[in-house]
């Protein structure tokens, strides 16, 4: 199969900077290098929020307007989408609940407005024959009152779509990148293809640990008790995503795969590289005085990263006291990162504070260190938008070099299709 890619909720291109290994752009034309064969055919990315699309221009101006779509996915058709060979995509964790219309029927699009259900859609009309995804690790356990209903729900609709599927939890900073970023990837793959047929259930564990395509690009220890902590669900049992809203639980760890809607799923340990610390990803150069603190924001930050206990009251009017424990202040330049979010560089209790090397001052991370945490080329946002956009877009964006691992195997699997 050819190497055609549609990469969806595209944001500035995180997918394709680690699918085609991208670690600058011509400064003349703004354009990136691509390294690497993949054929972007189509890419959609729309901002609901806002009025100027800062990621589609930066998007459009590292990889061109062409085949580029800045409209609500909801709102695409589906049929005109280019047919291509695998589909990638981090979309938003909501309620994947279905319920049934008045006539009785189950619609695909369970709630309005979830993103997922357009993810469905295509697959259904265009049988993308493989697609890797990525999501918030909590996506496995919501809702809260329902543990792992939602997750249940999506992998019983890949398998009605005709899909077997594997995911696995990664923290970034297990696998030499510079920060502490847990998100969940998810592969799956269309029933019938050459790649299918050497994968069974009663081969999960097998998959799982050596020869699975998270197994061979982000390694973990064996596990040698596997029948006993290894955890079995079958999906098949639920006549259909309906009745799963209505009764499903289930315990989904941070590793597994579905095979014909049999889950087999079982907690891992990562076997990487040593992280990226903060102090090999800062800035050396003149100018950042604008991102020193200043005494006030000192005050703040040492309020905001402290523990502290505050008394509020629940909706009922009923008192608690609301506790925080206490964050390094500054950061440790000898870890990675933590989990960037995109309120990064305000006055946040999440916002990075690191030592100035030249200085000795505290400072916030600035823009290009932010890109450095999710191992974009430096100065990649630097398309026009305003900073705290900049912030926003890698607070929003995953680690690119966590694609950049899987891209290898990945590429091997769909070559030999």
């Amino acid at each position: 199969m050819e190497k055609t890619v549609i990469e969806l909720f595209a944001g500035v291109g995180g997918f394709r900077v680690g699918l085609n290994d991208i670690h600058g752009f011509n400064e003349e034309t703004g354009r990136a290098i691509e390294n690497r064969n993949w054929d972007f055919v189509w890419a959609n990315q729309w901002e609901p929020s806002t009025k100027i699309q800062h990621a589609y221009e930066c998007y459009c101006t590292r990889f061109g307007y062409e085949n580029h779509s800045n409209e609500d996915i909801s709102s695409v058709k589906k049929q005109d989408i280019p047919n291509h060979t695998l589909l990638v995509g981090g979309f938003p964790c909501q309620d994947y609940s279905v319920a049934r219309s008045i006539s009785g029927e189950k619609g695909i699009e369970g709630k309005k407005g979830v993103l997922f259900w357009q993810i469905a859609e295509i697959l259904q009309i265009k049988n993308t024959p493989f697609v890797l995804l990525e999501n918030v690790d909590r996506l496995l356990k919501s809702p809260a009152r329902q543990r792992g209903r939602d997750f249940g729900i999506m992998l019983r609709t890949f398998h009605d779509l005709g899909y077997n599927v594997e995911w696995r939890v990664v923290n970034a900073a297990d696998y030499g990148c510079a920060q502490r970023r847990r998100r969940v990837f998810i592969f799956a793959w269309r029933k019938g293809l050459h790649y299918c047929k050497g994968i069974r259930q009663r081969d999960a564990r097998k998959y799982l640990l050596h020869t699975g395509l998270f197994a061979q690009s982000l390694p973990i220890e064996e596990i040698k008790d596997f029948k006993h902590l290894s955890k079995e669900i079958d999906l098949t049992e639920y006549r259909d995503t309906v009745v799963m809203t209505e009764l499903f639980k289930g315990a989904f760890e941070n590793t597994g795969v579905m095979i014909n809607g049999k889950v087999t799923t079982i907690r891992s340990t990562p076997s990487g590289t040593p992280p990226i610390p903060l102090q090999e990803i800062r800035e050396h150069r003149d100018g950042l005085n604008s991102y020193f603190l200043t005494d006030n924001q000192m005050e703040k930050f040492n309020m905001m990263k402290g523990a502290k206990k505050i008394p509020r009251k629940k909706p009922n009017g009923e008192p608690y006291l609301y506790s925080e424990g206490s964050m390094a202040f500054p950061d440790k330049l000898n870890l990675p990162g933590r989990t960037m979010l995109t309120s990064e560089g305000s006055s946040n209790r999440s916002t990075h504070v690191i030592e100035d090397e030249e200085t000795g001052c505290l400072r916030l991370l600035t823009p290009i260190e932010a890109e450095r945490l999710q191992h974009f080329p430096d100065d990649w946002t630097n398309t026009g938008m305003p900073e705290r956009r900049r912030y926003f877009m890698m607070g929003n964006a995953l680690v690119t070099r966590i694609i950049n691992l899987i891209e290898n195997k990945i590429s091997v699997i769909i070559e030999n299709e």
